[in-house]
């Protein structure tokens, strides 16, 4: 049995790395000295029950529980325990202490299983400090693009090789963190929803079938500024006026797409010269279009783009769209979502199969091995905020579905 308590306490203790005095969340950033005091913390948790740690060549930690025959691909699960700046108590951390529970259950139960298992911590998933995410299993899977990554800064100028020497680690040796397919059978990850599905239905259980992939883009509107006093409607070009149609032809066009769960949002709207007496000659829009289908994104997309063409012949400004960056959605593997389900009705926990509108490490790991995402409520669907919140209850549904899963795989 997993114990809860046990659970909530170990929580608890890793949380108070980077958590704030005054109640303003925890910031706990790849890399930096709180993040690795947290870590040797945690592979000391690791080391009581007997688990072998490692250390990767990109800072991702390890730790091995051998099986009857070493020689097979490990079961994997875990996630990460790096946050965004004033995040919560419960977004990757949870899967974390939630797999190092089911390593101590089966310890305590004197549980041998036929295959190796390995809890994973990536590193670096949140792109708080170097503003791209899921960095450690990327390089974990062979995804990274190395020359890209090794440009990135934070916000005080340090780059990530800088950052890595801190940590004492080596980042012409990153390659070296990629593993192949023959030594991983399976990767689970367990996860706070961070969205309202879960809790407005009473579930305990979400099963992700599918992880939804960004495609993003960045519009520049050009007008012509002019005196808002002296300049008559008719003949204006209002570089925001045409922005204010983009901006409502994402939301309206998204909601076409709802059967599909293809969701729009325009996130950055800077308008210039930014006085309330000129009209606006410029706007920069940042526009993120998310989703499982692809041929529903592009759907968006297309209507998007005759706007642009039509905005141009009927109000007379300029729309150069530039697309900032496309991710092809990741489907999980239908045989880990039967397993998974199948936990669920074993545990009795009610359960529903979704999408994830947010990327997680889950979506690189489906590319090395079959993977299955397990989502928990949080209350109100808030995440990456010092208010997120997980019940005990559901925390313990979680767990004891992560650890039939893994006794599944692992036999």
């Amino acid at each position: 049995m997993v114990n809860i308590d046990r659970l909530i306490v170990t929580l608890d203790a890793l949380n108070q790395y980077g958590a704030d005095r005054q109640g303003r969340g925890i910031t706990r950033l790849a890399y930096t000295k709180i993040y690795e005091e947290a870590m040797l913390e945690f592979v000391q948790m690791c080391k009581q029950i007997d688990l072998d740690v490692q250390l990767d060549a990109f800072g991702n930690v390890i730790a091995r529980r051998e099986g009857r025959l070493a020689d097979l691909p490990a079961v994997a699960f875990g996630s990460h325990m790096d946050t965004v700046n004033n995040g919560g108590e419960y977004d990757g951390i949870l899967g974390v202490v939630a797999g190092l529970e089911v390593m101590r259950s089966l310890h305590e139960e004197g549980v041998q299983t036929r295959h190796p298992l390995e809890l994973i911590v990536f590193a670096c998933e949140e792109s708080s400090r170097f503003g791209v995410s899921t960095l450690g299993s990327k390089a974990m899977t062979g995804l990274l693009d190395h020359y890209a990554v090794s440009n990135l800064r934070d916000k005080n100028g340090v780059t990530i090789q800088q950052a890595f020497r801190e940590a004492g680690l080596d980042f012409d040796r990153i390659r070296e963190a990629v593993r192949t397919p023959k030594q991983l059978k399976t990767f689970l990850e367990l996860h706070i929803e961070q969205g309202p599905l879960l809790e407005m239905e009473r579930k305990f259980i979400g099963i992700v079938t599918g992880i939804a992939s960004p495609t993003r883009l960045q519009v520049h509107v050009k007008g012509k500024a002019s005196h808002s006093g002296t300049t008559p409607m008719i003949g204006r070009q209002d570089a925001l006026a045409a922005a204010a149609e983009i901006i409502l032809e994402v939301e309206r066009s998204a909601r076409e797409e709802t059967e599909y769960g293809t969701v729009g949002t325009v996130g950055v709207c800077t308008v210039l010269p930014g006085a309330m007496n000129v009209i606006p000659d410029s706007v920069i829009l940042q526009i993120d279009v998310r989703g499982t289908s692809e041929p529903s994104k592009n759907t968006i997309l297309d209507t998007l783009f005759r706007l642009f063409r039509r905005l141009e012949e009927q109000r007379g400004v300029i729309v150069e769209p530039a697309i900032l960056n496309v991710e092809r959605p990741v489907l999980l593997q239908n045989e880990v979502v039967d397993i998974l389900t199948e936990c669920c009705e074993n545990q009795q926990v009610s359960y529903r199969h979704m999408v994830s509108g947010a990327g997680h490490d889950s979506m690189n790991m489906a590319a090395l091995c079959p993977t299955g995402l397990i989502f928990i409520p949080c209350r109100e669907g808030l995440s990456h905020h010092p208010d997120e919140y997980a019940s005990r209850e559901s925390i313990e549904a979680g767990t004891r579905v992560l650890k039939e899963a893994v006794l599944r795989f692992a036999e």
